[in-house]
């Protein structure tokens, strides 16, 4: 759950800390007070979308920090699989700065974090249910949501949309294949031109760093003939000196000499016969490398030669190995485009299956959607009538449609209102506290299935009051003694029923607004109850029926 949310620099807020509760967390206050706030810095802190005007005015940054604690392990593991650990009670605290003059900057526990994986982690920890969200009802996308969604249908959506994405990319490979016969020619001639290139340069890995290697050689021919010639004197010697071979073959025959009388040379003798013969190699690598046959290297063969791989890099890739694998891949096609005919038939037969089998896994999908359409309308429409709709009739129309990324199936729901009409589409008929109510009984029916700890409800009593909000608060209620739930709302009805009540209230100092979020206790929910109620002027009538809300006797 939701244990503490801290905001600073938001909008209106300088600064609060609001440490939530389990079960039915409601928050109230004048139009105005900051109450979309607290919901815009949650939805920022879990990845969703900012905008520098969210920065309270004459700051340069933006800070919210939100802490949940008593994880399932499923969402722990999704914490540990994005690259983070939890703390050793099992909390995570999520942080998000926004800044003026810079890329803001965000963490969990305490270590840097992308916004994918706030809004990641974010989808699990809290689920929203806004406004907005009211009108989505309007979308049949969203409506084919909440059927796969209850009839657990993700496993079947899964194995089709694998299915489909192969039928796709068939299909997109015939239609490539069957290009007019001149279109084919003309890629055949690029093709065979390009493959005919690369085959007669013959270049291998490598070979261009080698080749400038000897383009350096030969620029430093003299430099090396002369230092080598100068190496091999010096070890082997001239006709008027002595080399360094010479002189310690002079050392280790005066030493052998008196090796008899004076025992410690030998082990010295040992010592300088072995640098003698490692010297002696070397000596033989340096003749070895004067003698190589860098004098036929022809110069002008090595800038051909460069000037030749560079170009063929400039066109098929920048390195040789990329050369070679554009000739490869540009072979591949050339001979599939050559035995069109035979290729065109066998992609279209495996396109025709792909296609049949995509088919099959669908209208199985559908089959168990019309199914679970029909148990969705009527639980649907129970947890209506008791929000005060009992006349309400729903249905779920489903059409074919041609095979997309969701199956077949074209999906609407329907709703009438009023006895003796037909149900129509939401989008056409539903009013504001209609469609409240809809989406809270929908979100309802779907709560089993929803593995958030923590459900928002920003404003679900749009358009409706007394009798309707005392339903729909008392539906909060039961959601909320299996998740935590925090209510913004208008109606005093729902605010009576909170486990916790909190006050959003505003505050004008040296021509400054201040918002603060204070916990009230029982007298304040009272003075906050008799104000929704009565409005300017609170009276003892509705100070008693207050109380009465909230379970007292007046």
């Amino acid at each position: 759950m939701l244990r503490n949310l801290y905001i600073e620099n938001i909008a209106v807020i300088e600064k609060t800390s609001i440490d939530f509760t389990r079960g039915l967390n409601v928050l109230t206050g004048e139009t105005g007070a900051g109450k979309s706030i607290i919901i815009d810095s949650i939805n920022a802190v879990l990845g969703g979308r900012t905008s520098r005007e969210l920065i309270r005015n004459g700051c340069d940054s933006a800070f919210v920090s939100a802490e949940f604690c008593d994880l399932d392990e499923n969402t722990l593991e999704l914490v540990r699989e994005l690259g983070f650990e939890p703390d050793e009670d099992g909390s995570v605290i999520i942080q998000r700065e926004i800044s003026q003059s810079s890329k803001g900057r965000c963490r969990i526990n305490d270590r840097p974090a992308t916004v994918t994986s706030l809004r990641t982690l974010g989808s699990r920890l809290i689920n929203i249910h806004g406004q907005h969200e009211t009108y989505e009802l309007m979308s049949g996308n969203v409506h084919l949501g909440y059927i796969d969604k209850l009839g657990n249908l993700q496993n079947e959506l899964d194995e089709y949309r694998s299915a489909f994405k192969e039928f796709s990319r068939l299909e997109a490979e015939l239609k490539k294949a069957e290009l007019d016969d001149s279109e084919r020619a003309r890629r055949i001639d690029l093709l065979s031109y390009q493959t005919d290139e690369i085959e007669k340069a013959d270049i291998t890995v490598g070979e261009y760093d080698e080749l400038l290697e000897q383009r350096k050689i030969i620029e430093n021919r003299e430099n090396i003939e002369a230092s080598l010639g100068q190496a091999d004197i010096a070890l082997s010697g001239a006709e008027d000196t002595e080399g360094a071979l010479s002189s310690l073959q002079i050392a280790i025959e005066s030493l052998g000499d008196i090796s008899d009388v004076l025992p410690d040379t030998g082990e010295i003798v040992n010592r300088l016969q072995s640098a003698l013969y490692e010297i002696e190699d070397c000596r033989d690598e340096i003749v070895s490398l004067a003698g190589s046959d860098s004098e036929n290297i022809d110069p002008e063969e090595i800038e051909d030669r460069i000037a030749l791989i560079k170009g063929l890099c400039r066109k098929y890739g920048p390195t040789e190995e990329d050369v070679l694998g554009y000739y490869d891949k540009a072979k591949k096609e050339l001979e599939y485009l050559r035995d069109y005919e035979e290729n065109r038939e066998a992609l279209a037969a495996n396109c025709k299956n792909a296609e049949a089998k995509a088919k099959k896994l669908a209208l199985r999908l559908s089959e168990k959607r019309r199914e679970t359409g029909r148990e969705f309308s009527k639980r649907v429409k129970e947890e209506m009538t008791f929000l005060d709709m009992p006349r309400v009739e729903l249905a779920v129309r489903q059409d074919r449609c041609p095979l997309n990324s969701t199956g077949c199936d074209d999906i609407e729901l329907l709703i009438s209102a009023n006895p003796g009409e037909a149900p129509k589409p939401v989008a056409k008929i539903a009013s504001g506290g209609e469609l409240s109510r809809m989406m809270l009984a929908i979100k309802n029916v779907l709560a089993d299935k929803d593995e958030t700890d923590t459900l928002i409800f920003d404003e679900v009593d749009t358009g409706i009051s007394g009798r309707a909000a005392q339903k729909v608060g008392m539906k909060l209620k039961e959601v909320s003694r299996a998740r935590q739930v925090l209510c913004v709302t208008h109606q005093a009805q729902i605010a009576g029923l909170a486990d916790t009540h909190w006050k959003i209230e505003k505050n004008v100092i040296n021509e400054k607004t201040y918002t603060q979020v204070n916990k009230l206790d029982n007298n304040g929910r009272v003075q906050e109850l008799a104000r929704i109620i009565g409005g300017v002027e609170i009276t003892q009538a509705t100070l008693d029926y207050a109380r009465e809300l909230l379970g007292e006797k007046p």
